[in-house]
């Protein structure tokens, strides 16, 4: 009997480490692929003097920000000249943030930067003397590059009036200030872009010791975690037209932000549009509801542990309802951090009014008075009833706009901070998303030509392991389905249970890659740094090698690594190995036991795993 148990036990722990690797566990395929953005050809060392200086201000968010910078550099190699620090606007327009940084320095390591790219490019913190008034009179030209912009552009446009001024300056709103692909001559200024974003560009010390004791605290739980970034963006919303998915005020709030958006001709399309077929394009993000739906059907179990990453979620805590009923363990920044610890990387800074909000004068008697006479002819109506009261929250934030004009006022100083601030929690997240076990975003590879948070992660995750479990979801093959099963949403039919693992699945690989290759890399090359900036280990199997119709190389054209790479490479897999195993030894026995129950439920051919777990209890159906 002894025997039968001990039997038992090892069959049922073989079936729970394969469910385990089944939704947890590395891309085989992508095994190969190894991080190598050194070098190829002969790359001289900038001289040490240049009299020669570019000056940046660049305006946006996280994403633009990490991506512009990584232009910067290249121009300033391009070029020969010499960078000075690029001034972060999201910080300093920001009065009264912490006089303990600098704009660049309040979210990235000044010092680290500088001396990562000492062989690339000369880069000071500030002008010499003699410049600085002729940047106090504006007397230097200014120019504003678009993200398109060519190499072409700036030899024959630029560089004439830089060595004539001796300093120019670059205005950067587009999130960048070059093209993504460059000619395959070029190729080593393309893995200088991935040696700024991915090797120099490293947070300050403050925010990297926080964001890897929020990981830490992560893998206390002893199971692996998911991060997802929903990709709810006001503006991304707005430039797509999918206000139609949200309701009331939040709908109206969408079609102001799209109306100045065509004012300044950035859209070049109607204000209303039908938000449901640009859905079913793929065009809008995937609501937080959906991705619960895919997730279970993949085979997370509810007590999976969710990262909520992004510093602005559009529609707040209540559109994230129906996923928070479907995996109870969904935490973010708030969650894994005290306030004592965020206001502690935020720094000191200069208080604002306590109280902005003003209750509207009283009216005196002789105003009330002459209100009266002038009510109109006997019978005069009764006079008013008096007024409800006005609440707080009615004439903060958009709420004391909105319902009362049709002009959005501009940022007050506390939304400048603010704006400031979540150039923070957006490091502390990408931190977060870059060591997940799994990476699920909600939208990138939108059209729009901007860079965005998802593809940033999903750019370094593979760069630096190729094999992560990163999925890569084509929205509009997605949208298709949901539309089989709109009407049944949460209790799905084994086919289409099925067929949303075949599309999730052939995302993470060879198929997910190619297309990631055909949207986003023209874009944002960081977001695809392949194959300029990979490696490939030596191998029995052949690499499939795939070409775009320009003749660029979409999938397998990677140089082979050198020997000293393959040679460190297999100590690294063995250490990797033993670290995994060590992981199912301590996996929580609660989380083994939702494993269990799925794989008894996909294998028995019947009901899917989605409709057993969530038939438990109806009263979290957001059906209901």
């Amino acid at each position: 009997m002894a025997g039968l148990r001990q039997d038992f036990a090892n069959v049922l722990g073989t079936q729970i480490i394969r469910n385990k690797k089944k939704i947890w566990g590395l891309v085989n395929s992508l095994d190969p692929l190894e991080p190598y953005a050194n070098p190829r050809t002969t790359y001289p060392v900038p001289k040490e003097h240049s009299n020669l200086f570019i000056y940046a201000k660049i305006f946006g968010g996280f994403a633009k920000i990490r991506s512009s910078i990584c232009d910067l550099v290249i121009i300033s190699r391009l070029l020969n000249a010499t960078l000075v620090i690029p001034e972060i606007q999201d910080s300093t327009r920001s009065k009264g943030i912490s006089y303990k940084f600098k704009s660049f320095s309040y979210l990235y390591n000044e010092e680290q930067f500088i001396a990562s790219l000492k062989n690339d490019i000369i880069i000071v913190k500030s002008l010499p003397e003699n410049l600085k008034a002729v940047r106090r009179r504006n007397e230097f030209p200014t120019f504003r590059p678009k993200s398109s912009a060519s190499p072409k552009y700036y030899i024959e446009e630029v560089l004439p009036k830089l060595k004539k001024a001796k300093v120019i300056g670059l205005v950067l709103t587009d999130g960048g200030c070059l093209q993504s692909i460059l000619p395959p001559s070029m190729a080593e200024f393309q893995r200088l872009r991935c040696r700024v974003a991915f090797h120099a560009l490293q947070f300050r010390s403050d925010i990297q010791i926080l964001g890897r004791r929020m990981v830490e605290r992560l893998r206390g739980w002893g199971q692996p975690f998911l991060a997802l970034h929903p990709g709810l963006l006001r503006d991304t919303l707005a430039y797509h037209g999918c206000a139609e998915l949200f309701q009331d005020v939040h709908t109206e709030l969408i079609q102001y932000r799209r109306a100045q958006m065509i004012k300044r001709g950035i859209v070049n399309e109607e204000l209303s549009v039908d938000s449901h077929l640009r859905r079913e394009n793929g065009s809008c993000p995937l609501m937080p509801e959906e991705v619960g739906v895919l997730l279970r059907a993949m085979g997370y179990p509810p007590k999976t542990i969710i990262y909520l990453a992004g510093s602005e979620t559009f529609g707040g805590q209540r559109v994230l309802i129906p996923l928070r009923a479907m995996f109870a363990n969904l935490v973010d920044r708030t969650s894994l951090c005290s306030k004592k610890e965020l206001s502690d990387l935020i720094g000191p800074e200069i208080p604002l009014p306590l109280d902005l909000f003003q209750m509207p004068p009283a009216k005196s008697e002789e105003q009330l008075k002459e209100e009266w006479k002038k009510a109109g002819p006997r019978p005069r109506p009764l006079p008013p009833p008096p007024d409800r009261p006005i609440y707080r929250h009615e004439k903060e934030g958009w709420y004391g706009w909105i319902t009362e004009t049709d002009t959005e006022p501009e940022p007050s100083p506390m939304d400048l901070r603010m704006q400031a601030h979540r150039l923070l929690w957006d490091a502390l997240d990408y931190m977060v998303s870059m060591e997940a076990d799994a990476f699920f975003p909600g939208f990138n590879n939108d059209g729009s030509g901007l860079p965005d948070f998802s593809s940033l992660v999903m750019g370094q995750r593979l760069y630096e392991t190729a094999s992560s479990r990163t999925y890569r979801p084509d929205r509009k093959v997605l949208a298709e389905l949901f539309n089989v099963t709109r009407d049944n949403m949460y209790h799905p039919k084994h086919n289409w249970t099925l067929l949303v693992q075949e599309h999730l699945n052939k995302s993470l690989g060879e198929e997910g890659l190619i297309r990631q290759s055909l949207l986003s890399k023209p874009a944002l090359f960081i977001s695809h740094p392949l194959p300029e900036c990979s490696c490939r280990i030596s191998s029995g199997d052949v690499p499939t090698h795939v070409k775009g119709n320009d003749g660029r190389d979409l999938f397998g054209g990677e140089d082979e690594c050198p020997k000293w790479m393959q040679h460190g490479e297999k100590t690294v897999l063995l250490e990797s190995a033993g670290e995994g195993s060590k992981l199912d030894e301590t996996e929580s026995p609660e989380y083994e036991d939702d494993l269990d129950k799925q794989s008894e439920s996909y294998e028995s051919g019947g009901k899917t795993n989605v409709t057993l777990v969530w038939d438990q209890d109806e009263e979290m159906d957001p059906n209901d």
